[in-house]
């Protein structure tokens, strides 16, 4: 079956490409003893019915099911879903409700579902106190539900907060409160500009301070803070401030390969959208990482880096188009399509560097299927093949 596209380029022109080799990653492995290694997963839309942004609840959940037998956690409900671009509250509990009842069928799986306030308009005018009785709502309803919390930055306190003392409020009243610790979530701008200024300053050090305050205030109530600021040295000097017992999560969906690894001062966890897409090869490098092999582990992850980097260019918050552009090339669902309409955030040159990117990072598990699907794309929006290439 012959494989060759030709592939828009930014330029303009077209690329003659094929497809390599099948993706030689196993689809199971057990849970990593080195790490901990979080995936944030996306939501399949359901297009079969006419309801708008109504979710496809039988494939979402298989691809959690997917995530857990490669031995990955699944960081539900978060940015990655599409939280604040298109999944509502009322279906992130759904979400969380499902994926926790899904998670106990499945030996060995690990769930934590994003809290947040994301059922309060951000205002000015929004006061502390609201603020607080929304995270506490949603902070009750993961608990009941079962789930372990990852408290989500607040669009709605980054509007409302005046210094940094209003962040310390509300964090102080929230993790006074919560039965089991917690993941804190920090959120650059770069994935959410509402969130420009959190912790009280647009100075990353002042930020950080204040972080660093909180955590140590309530470090037996957290279990450890992820930051997603695209700066490796920032999450390098913040890890070695930590207090002790709160592990530093990755959020750099950039330098997620080196600052997993670390140094002899320590290494980060992981909690990354990034690893929705790649799983497969996450997976195999940390089972290698677990026996000491650090050229496997790098060998394998180090393609994957481009990709990444590819997918959460500017503008970053679009990256949920790529995630599920590639979930669509590797057969986990059967279109691409996304709640919001969002699967129209990236172009079309911009997908074809993707599926280019994926082959060599060797994450196409059929490269038939997502050539076939690749070149269905192309079709679609105009692009002629040359002949009937399958």
């Amino acid at each position: 079956m012959v494989r060759k596209l030709l592939l828009p380029q930014e330029n303009g022109t077209l690329q003659a490409y094929s497809a390599g080799d099948t993706s030689p990653y196993p689809q199971t492995a057990p849970v990593p003893r080195s790490r901990v290694a979080y995936a944030a997963a996306h939501v399949v839309l359901d297009t079969k019915i006419a309801t708008p942004d109504q979710i496809d609840w039988e494939s979402t959940l298989a691809y959690r099911h997917h995530l857990w037998s490669l031995g990955l956690a699944v960081a539900e409900a978060m940015d990655t879903s599409q939280r604040g671009m298109g999944l509502s509250w009322p279906q992130a509990q759904q979400l969380i409700q499902r994926s926790i009842s899904e998670a106990r069928t499945h030996t060995g799986a690990r769930v934590a579902c994003g809290a947040g306030t994301d059922h309060l308009a951000p205002s000015p005018t929004v006061t502390l106190e609201q603020v607080k009785q929304a995270y506490e709502e949603q902070c009750s309803f993961v608990e009941a539900a079962g789930g372990r919390i990852i408290l989500m930055a607040s669009r709605a306190l980054a509007a409302c907060a005046r210094a940094p003392e209003d962040y310390m409020q509300v964090y102080d009243h929230i993790l006074s409160q919560v039965a089991q610790p917690v993941i804190i979530h920090w959120l650059g701008d770069m994935f959410d500009p509402a969130l420009a200024g959190y912790w009280g300053s647009s100075d990353l050090d002042a930020a950080m301070e204040s972080c660093l305050a909180i955590l140590e205030r309530h470090a037996p109530k957290i279990d450890g803070i992820k930051i997603s600021l695209l700066d490796a040295n920032r999450e390098v000097s913040m890890r070695r401030l930590l207090p002790e017992g709160v592990k530093m999560y990755t959020g750099d969906d950039f330098n997620y390969a080196d600052l997993m690894l670390g140094d002899a001062q320590g290494y980060s966890h992981a909690l990354l959208g990034i690893f929705d897409a790649i799983a497969p090869a996450a997976s195999a490098a940390l089972q290698q990482l677990d026996v000491g092999n650090i050229e496997q582990y790098t060998a394998i992850l180090a393609p994957t880096v481009p990709l990444s980097r590819h997918i959460f260019q500017a503008p970053t918050y679009n990256y949920k188009a790529g995630i599920v552009f590639l979930a669509y090339l590797n057969g986990h669902q059967e279109h691409f399509k996304m709640v919001a309409g969002l699967e129209r955030a990236r172009s079309l040159p911009h997908l074809a560097r993707l599926f280019v990117l994926a082959d060599q990072a060797q994450l196409l598990v059929d490269p038939d299927l997502a050539s076939e699907r690749m070149r269905t794309i192309l079709l679609q929006a105009g692009i002629e093949q040359e002949g009937d290439t399958f």
